[in-house]
């Protein structure tokens, strides 16, 4: 049966919304519409008040909709929507001035926020944003031009798990990077705060499989998703480039963007304990004379370099998901990833590394109890960290390491990428978020003491 389009059809739905005005249709006129014939419709007619859509049959009949205005308008709360989606897009970047960035910190006399033999960082209002800036070095100079260019395509990305780069200045060797300002505490401090080792705000097993999963796809999207040219690295991977959000405890990558801008940079120190600066001099052969040699010029966080990127100084995606496995030992087991232990009876420094003893924990022996009685399970908790009071899933702890393991294989091709990382991360923290929620203890159950 064929239905003329100039007639409307009623449903429940614009009932609600729409009243409806039709005029009675005589037997012929019914005959008429029918059949198919000529259709001429008149456009919407706007008022003050209502809309109305009019459509004509050809003997003239019509039938018409008003709309009431104060439903279809848009409401307020899809204002305020919108209002706060732009204020969660990316700003442009921008290119201080360099007075600006001197008086937004002083003259570089106000107390700094952090410092190390890498970079300084001031935490300051600039250009009335709550900011810090960061300072680094860089080899080679740039105009202002190619640094707007530079940040036109790194300031593209914005991700959740990502602290915003809004802009740079550059002053002779040094470039200053501006961050937006994110209230928490660095991963490294939460996990070893010298004012209170046995204290840590992330005592739970969810607490921590939460920044494992909020680091994992944040490198996932910098490797894969940020659209750049050529492959994006983060290159400073690392528990202290982690902020640790209050109250939400999410975690924030920090220095996102500073390796495309510092490509050049030039390393001056060596601490110890913290990012590696390593100078190139020359050194002159003994018994030639003219000759000379260089080291490798390269920039890294002890502890956190991949066997690769320590000989030839170049960063990769491969030695960012080798820098992430050791954050994974690191946020599980408390510990460092290099330390030193004093030997009373040599009095020598012993070195212990968090991958051998991790290793150690999942490939020496089975399931079955060996070497004196101590199993896989065992040697697991007591490798895990003990203020999370032993409560957590044995079964995704020995997962997570051999993945961490995997991504510390010292072979570059033989290591997952970031992409498949972040997907096994998330189905551990479903499995983790399972036993969470078993483990519960109940909240509907009273227990009264008094005498009955």
């Amino acid at each position: 049966m064929a239905v003329d389009a100039a007639q409307p059809i009623s449903s429940p739905a614009r009932r609600s919304r729409y009243s409806k005005t039709t005029p009675k249709i005589s037997s012929t006129q019914q005959a008429q519409s029918s059949t198919k014939s000529p259709v001429s419709k008149s456009g919407p007619s706007n008022s003050s008040n209502r809309v109305s859509y009019t459509s004509n049959s050809g003997s003239g009949s019509g039938s018409e909709y008003h709309l009431d205005t104060s439903v279809a308008t848009t409401s307020v709360s899809s204002q305020v929507s919108l209002t706060s989606f732009r204020a969660s897009l990316p700003d442009n970047p921008q290119v201080y001035d360099f007075s600006d960035i001197r008086a937004a910190t002083n003259n570089f006399l106000a107390k700094r926020y952090s410092s190390t033999s890498s970079s300084q960082s001031w935490r300051c209002t600039l250009h009335g944003k709550d900011v810090i800036i960061f300072q680094r070095r860089i080899q080679k100079s740039m105009e202002k031009a190619e640094l707007r260019a530079k940040l036109s395509v790194i300031c593209r990305s914005h991700y959740k798990s990502i602290i915003k780069l809004l802009g740079a200045s550059i002053s002779g060797d040094h470039i200053y990077l501006v961050y937006d300002f994110v209230i928490g505490s660095n991963l490294s401090l939460c996990l070893r705060n010298p004012r209170n080792p046995s204290y840590t705000v992330l005592s739970t097993w969810m607490s921590r499989i939460q920044i494992a999963t909020d680091v994992a796809h944040g490198l996932d999207y910098i490797h894969n998703t940020t659209g750049l040219e050529i492959d994006p690295v983060h290159k400073y991977v690392k528990s202290s480039g982690i902020i640790v959000t209050e109250p939400s405890f999410n975690a924030k990558i920090c220095h996102f963007g500073a390796a495309e801008l510092c490509s050049g940079s030039e390393s001056k120190a060596v601490t110890n304990g913290g990012e590696i600066y390593e100078e190139a001099p020359a050194v002159s052969t003994p018994g030639r004379k003219g000759s000379a040699t260089r080291t490798h010029e390269f920039e890294g966080v002890r502890g956190y370099i991949s066997p690769e990127f320590q000989l030839t100084g170049v960063a990769t995606q491969n030695s960012d998901v080798y820098a992430f496995g050791v954050v994974l030992l690191e946020l599980f087991s408390g510990e460092e990833p290099v330390r030193f232990k004093y030997d009373k009876t040599t009095g020598n420094y012993s070195k212990i590394s968090l991958i051998d003893s991790a290793r150690e924990v999942v490939e020496c022996g089975g399931d079955r109890e060996e070497d004196g009685g101590v199993g896989v399970e065992r040697r697991l908790r007591n490798w895990v960290d003990r203020r999370l009071s032993d409560s957590f899933p044995v079964e995704v702890a020995q997962k997570i390491i051999r993945l961490a393991l995997d991504c510390l294989h010292v072979e570059p091709d033989d290591r997952p990428d970031m992409r498949r990382v972040a997907g096994k991360i998330s189905k551990l923290y479903l499995e983790s978020k399972f036993w969470s929620d078993r483990v519960k203890m109940p909240t509907e159950i009273s227990v009264s003491l008094a005498p009955r």
